[in-house]
Protein backbone atom coordinates (compact mmCIF):
# COMPACT_ATOMS: atom_id res chain seq x y z
CA UNK A 1 0.00 0.00 0.00
CA UNK A 2 2.94 2.69 1.05
CA UNK A 3 4.46 1.58 -2.71
CA UNK A 4 1.33 2.58 -4.24
CA UNK A 5 0.22 5.87 -1.95
CA UNK A 6 3.98 6.83 -2.91
CA UNK A 7 3.97 6.10 -7.02
CA UNK A 8 0.47 8.03 -6.75
CA UNK A 9 2.13 11.12 -5.44
CA UNK A 10 5.12 11.13 -7.49
CA UNK A 11 3.30 10.99 -10.68
CA UNK A 12 1.22 13.83 -8.88
CA UNK A 13 4.42 15.83 -8.52
CA UNK A 14 6.07 15.51 -11.81
CA UNK A 15 2.60 16.54 -13.25
CA UNK A 16 2.45 19.41 -11.34
CA UNK A 17 5.91 20.38 -11.68
CA UNK A 18 5.04 19.77 -15.70
CA UNK A 19 1.95 21.47 -15.55
CA UNK A 20 3.83 24.93 -13.67
CA UNK A 21 6.51 24.73 -16.08
CA UNK A 22 4.47 24.73 -19.50
CA UNK A 23 2.24 27.08 -17.64
CA UNK A 24 4.99 29.44 -16.65
CA UNK A 25 6.38 29.32 -20.25
CA UNK A 26 3.49 29.82 -21.92
CA UNK A 27 3.11 33.05 -19.69
CA UNK A 28 5.98 34.02 -20.45
CA UNK A 29 6.36 34.13 -23.90
CA UNK A 30 2.90 35.53 -24.21
CA UNK A 31 4.60 38.70 -22.29
CA UNK A 32 4.32 41.68 -24.67
CA UNK A 33 5.33 45.78 -23.61
CA UNK A 34 2.25 47.60 -23.13
CA UNK A 35 1.54 51.53 -23.26
CA UNK A 36 2.01 53.15 -19.58
CA UNK A 37 2.57 49.43 -18.05
CA UNK A 38 6.54 49.79 -16.68
CA UNK A 39 6.24 46.54 -14.98
CA UNK A 40 4.91 44.84 -18.07
CA UNK A 41 7.38 46.33 -20.48
CA UNK A 42 10.13 45.42 -17.73
CA UNK A 43 9.67 41.61 -17.61
CA UNK A 44 9.16 41.60 -21.72
CA UNK A 45 12.04 42.58 -22.18
CA UNK A 46 13.82 40.34 -19.53
CA UNK A 47 12.35 37.00 -21.00
CA UNK A 48 15.79 35.35 -21.13
CA UNK A 49 16.23 35.66 -17.64
CA UNK A 50 12.53 34.63 -16.76
CA UNK A 51 13.34 31.56 -19.07
CA UNK A 52 16.42 30.80 -17.03
CA UNK A 53 14.38 31.24 -13.48
CA UNK A 54 11.53 28.95 -15.00
CA UNK A 55 14.66 26.24 -16.28
CA UNK A 56 15.95 26.85 -12.33
CA UNK A 57 13.12 25.68 -11.08
CA UNK A 58 11.99 22.95 -13.19
CA UNK A 59 15.52 21.62 -11.88
CA UNK A 60 15.31 22.35 -8.68
CA UNK A 61 11.88 20.50 -8.19
CA UNK A 62 13.52 17.73 -10.58
CA UNK A 63 16.01 17.31 -8.27
CA UNK A 64 13.97 17.11 -5.60
CA UNK A 65 11.74 13.86 -7.21
CA UNK A 66 15.09 12.16 -7.76
CA UNK A 67 16.00 12.41 -3.98
CA UNK A 68 12.42 10.91 -3.11
CA UNK A 69 13.12 8.94 -6.29
CA UNK A 70 16.48 7.27 -4.82
CA UNK A 71 15.46 7.32 -1.06
CA UNK A 72 12.29 4.99 -2.22
CA UNK A 73 14.53 2.89 -4.25
CA UNK A 74 16.78 2.27 -0.44
CA UNK A 75 13.99 2.09 1.23
CA UNK A 76 12.72 -0.92 -1.34
CA UNK A 77 15.97 -2.84 -1.26
CA UNK A 78 16.58 -2.39 2.27
CA UNK A 79 13.46 -4.15 2.89
CA UNK A 80 14.33 -6.88 0.08
CA UNK A 81 17.80 -7.22 2.06
CA UNK A 82 15.83 -8.01 4.99
CA UNK A 83 14.08 -10.59 3.84
CA UNK A 84 16.85 -12.02 2.31
CA UNK A 85 18.90 -12.10 5.82
CA UNK A 86 21.26 -9.66 4.33
CA UNK A 87 21.41 -7.30 7.59
CA UNK A 88 24.40 -5.29 6.72
CA UNK A 89 23.26 -4.93 2.87
CA UNK A 90 19.58 -4.07 4.72
CA UNK A 91 21.48 -1.54 7.02
CA UNK A 92 23.75 0.18 4.29
CA UNK A 93 20.22 0.87 2.12
CA UNK A 94 18.19 2.11 5.18
CA UNK A 95 20.95 4.99 6.07
CA UNK A 96 21.01 5.70 2.63
CA UNK A 97 17.24 6.08 2.25
CA UNK A 98 17.61 8.18 5.50
CA UNK A 99 19.80 10.43 4.40
CA UNK A 100 18.33 11.33 1.56
CA UNK A 101 14.77 12.25 3.08
CA UNK A 102 15.35 12.09 7.16
CA UNK A 103 11.88 13.45 7.45
CA UNK A 104 9.94 9.70 5.89
CA UNK A 105 8.83 7.50 9.54
CA UNK A 106 9.37 4.65 7.68
CA UNK A 107 13.12 5.03 6.26
CA UNK A 108 13.58 5.27 10.18
CA UNK A 109 12.01 2.45 11.05
CA UNK A 110 13.80 0.25 8.29
CA UNK A 111 17.03 1.37 9.92
CA UNK A 112 16.15 0.49 13.18
CA UNK A 113 15.18 -2.68 12.17
CA UNK A 114 18.90 -3.26 10.58
CA UNK A 115 20.59 -2.11 13.61
CA UNK A 116 18.27 -4.46 16.02
CA UNK A 117 19.06 -7.63 13.22
CA UNK A 118 23.32 -6.28 13.91
CA UNK A 119 22.52 -5.53 17.82
CA UNK A 120 23.61 -2.08 17.32
CA UNK A 121 21.71 -1.72 20.96
CA UNK A 122 23.63 1.97 21.95
CA UNK A 123 22.62 3.05 18.28
CA UNK A 124 19.09 2.20 18.41
CA UNK A 125 18.76 4.05 21.61
CA UNK A 126 20.55 7.16 20.62
CA UNK A 127 17.77 7.13 17.58
CA UNK A 128 15.13 7.68 19.73
CA UNK A 129 14.84 10.75 20.02
CA UNK A 130 15.50 11.45 16.34
CA UNK A 131 12.43 8.74 15.83
CA UNK A 132 9.86 10.29 17.88
CA UNK A 133 10.29 13.36 16.26
CA UNK A 134 9.71 12.47 13.07
CA UNK A 135 6.64 9.77 14.29
CA UNK A 136 5.33 13.41 15.80
CA UNK A 137 5.17 11.87 19.42
CA UNK A 138 5.13 8.78 20.69
CA UNK A 139 6.71 5.83 19.12
CA UNK A 140 5.08 2.75 17.17
CA UNK A 141 4.62 -0.49 19.04
CA UNK A 142 6.98 -2.41 17.69
CA UNK A 143 9.85 1.00 17.15
CA UNK A 144 8.91 1.39 21.09
CA UNK A 145 9.79 -2.26 21.92
CA UNK A 146 13.23 -2.25 20.03
CA UNK A 147 14.28 0.46 22.39
CA UNK A 148 13.28 -1.28 25.06
CA UNK A 149 15.17 -4.64 24.17
CA UNK A 150 18.03 -2.40 23.69
CA UNK A 151 17.74 -1.28 26.82
CA UNK A 152 18.20 -4.37 28.38
CA UNK A 153 20.86 -5.43 27.06
CA UNK A 154 22.72 -2.23 27.76
CA UNK A 155 21.92 -3.05 31.49
CA UNK A 156 19.49 -0.11 31.61
CA UNK A 157 16.89 -2.53 33.21
CA UNK A 158 14.68 0.18 34.97
CA UNK A 159 14.27 1.90 31.44
CA UNK A 160 13.42 -1.18 29.89
CA UNK A 161 11.03 -1.96 32.24
CA UNK A 162 9.09 0.95 31.88
CA UNK A 163 9.15 0.44 28.40
CA UNK A 164 7.73 -2.61 28.70
CA UNK A 165 5.10 -1.63 31.41
CA UNK A 166 4.37 1.00 29.32
CA UNK A 167 3.70 -0.74 25.96
CA UNK A 168 1.78 -3.73 28.00
CA UNK A 169 -0.69 -0.15 29.52
CA UNK A 170 -1.71 0.45 25.91
CA UNK A 171 -2.01 -3.00 24.32
CA UNK A 172 -2.64 -5.62 26.68
CA UNK A 173 -3.07 -7.87 23.36
CA UNK A 174 0.67 -7.27 22.23
CA UNK A 175 2.90 -10.08 23.02
CA UNK A 176 6.42 -9.04 22.92
CA UNK A 177 6.72 -6.50 26.03
CA UNK A 178 5.53 -9.39 28.44
CA UNK A 179 8.65 -11.64 27.33
CA UNK A 180 10.58 -8.59 27.75
CA UNK A 181 9.19 -7.62 30.96
CA UNK A 182 9.87 -11.08 31.76
CA UNK A 183 13.29 -11.19 31.13
CA UNK A 184 14.23 -7.90 32.43
CA UNK A 185 12.82 -9.21 35.83
CA UNK A 186 14.83 -12.43 35.50
CA UNK A 187 17.76 -10.37 35.23
CA UNK A 188 16.99 -9.18 38.36
CA UNK A 189 16.42 -12.38 40.08
CA UNK A 190 12.71 -11.23 40.75
CA UNK A 191 11.44 -14.71 39.47
CA UNK A 192 8.17 -14.75 41.04
CA UNK A 193 6.85 -11.52 38.48
CA UNK A 194 9.07 -12.87 35.64
CA UNK A 195 7.21 -16.14 36.09
CA UNK A 196 4.00 -13.61 36.12
CA UNK A 197 4.81 -11.48 33.36
CA UNK A 198 5.91 -14.87 30.82
CA UNK A 199 2.56 -16.67 32.03
CA UNK A 200 0.52 -13.21 30.98
CA UNK A 201 2.26 -13.84 27.64
CA UNK A 202 1.20 -17.12 27.40
CA UNK A 203 -2.59 -16.80 28.79
CA UNK A 204 -2.70 -14.93 25.34
CA UNK A 205 -0.67 -17.14 22.81
CA UNK A 206 -0.12 -20.77 24.91
CA UNK A 207 2.08 -21.28 21.87
CA UNK A 208 4.29 -18.42 22.31
CA UNK A 209 8.05 -20.15 22.00
CA UNK A 210 9.63 -17.08 23.73
CA UNK A 211 7.58 -17.09 26.68
CA UNK A 212 8.06 -20.98 27.20
CA UNK A 213 11.31 -20.90 27.32
CA UNK A 214 11.46 -17.74 29.28
CA UNK A 215 8.96 -18.73 31.80
CA UNK A 216 10.47 -22.22 31.90
CA UNK A 217 14.22 -20.77 32.63
CA UNK A 218 12.87 -18.42 35.33
CA UNK A 219 11.55 -21.09 37.46
CA UNK A 220 14.95 -23.10 36.37
CA UNK A 221 17.07 -19.86 37.76
CA UNK A 222 14.72 -20.02 40.93
CA UNK A 223 15.84 -23.10 42.01
CA UNK A 224 12.17 -25.17 40.59
CA UNK A 225 13.70 -28.02 38.54
CA UNK A 226 10.59 -29.64 38.11
CA UNK A 227 8.19 -26.57 37.82
CA UNK A 228 10.72 -25.80 34.73
CA UNK A 229 10.01 -29.58 33.31
CA UNK A 230 6.41 -29.46 33.96
CA UNK A 231 6.37 -25.92 31.27
CA UNK A 232 8.31 -27.88 28.59
CA UNK A 233 6.45 -31.03 28.77
CA UNK A 234 2.76 -28.88 28.86
CA UNK A 235 3.93 -27.87 25.50
CA UNK A 236 3.53 -31.47 23.85
CA UNK A 237 -0.73 -30.28 24.70
CA UNK A 238 0.14 -27.79 21.80
CA UNK A 239 1.33 -27.66 17.90
CA UNK A 240 4.91 -26.43 17.95
CA UNK A 241 7.08 -26.75 14.92
CA UNK A 242 9.84 -29.24 14.75
CA UNK A 243 12.63 -26.73 15.54
CA UNK A 244 10.09 -25.74 18.66
CA UNK A 245 10.29 -28.89 19.70
CA UNK A 246 13.88 -30.09 19.26
CA UNK A 247 14.82 -26.82 21.28
CA UNK A 248 12.17 -28.20 24.53
CA UNK A 249 13.83 -31.21 24.15
CA UNK A 250 17.58 -29.95 24.44
CA UNK A 251 15.96 -27.66 27.13
CA UNK A 252 15.09 -30.96 29.22
CA UNK A 253 17.78 -32.85 29.22
CA UNK A 254 19.72 -29.23 30.51
CA UNK A 255 17.57 -29.23 33.61
CA UNK A 256 17.17 -32.44 34.07
CA UNK A 257 20.74 -32.80 34.96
Amino acid sequence: MDQVRFIFWEILKILGVSFISLLAVKSVAGLKPLAGNVLIGKLAGGKVWLYALILALVVYGAWNLGYDIAAEVYYRAALSDAQGARAVKSYVNALQAVGLRPGIPRYWQALESAKFRLGQWQSIVDDGPALERVAGGDLEEVDAYRLGVSLFFLGRDDEALRVADRLIGQNHFYLPPYNLKGHVLTAERRYGDAERAFQAALDLLPTDQAAVEGLAHAYFLEGNRQQALKVLNDTSKFSFNREAQSRFEALKGLYAQ
